[in-house]
């Protein structure tokens, strides 16, 4: 077990939206967006579906990944819809009205 800030720790800021301000810490395994209770970023928006995206770390290559779920509205990337994308630090994701910023921790 690391004993300090791992390099790829990450974070979601939601930077517009209802919950402005909420930071949501990510996991390394999965962490699913959207409306269902079991969501670890549950949101209370409905043009997100139940199970919207998720974001995931990928080990192969060390970098964050954000998949859409088939959602009806989609999930956009710095404006643009995409099915799965890389993230980079200071990228805005959009699932339905709410706005994240995904920041890699001690990045400034």
């Amino acid at each position: 077990m690391a004993s300090g800030p791992c390099e790829n720790e990450a974070i979601l800021v939601i930077s517009e939206g209802d919950l402005e301000g909420m930071t949501h810490a990510l996991s390394a395994e999965e962490t699913l967006i959207g409306r269902n209770p079991g969501c670890q970023i549950r949101l209370q928006d409905e043009s997100i579906s139940r199970e919207h995206a998720f974001v995931s770390f990928d080990e192969s290559d060390g970098s964050w990944v954000i998949e859409d779920l088939q959602s009806t509205n989609g999930t956009k990337l710095n404006g643009k819809r995409v099915r799965s994308a890389t993230l980079s630090h200071g990228d805005r994701v959009q699932v339905g009205q709410t706005q994240f910023e995904f920041r890699l921790k001690g990045r400034p």
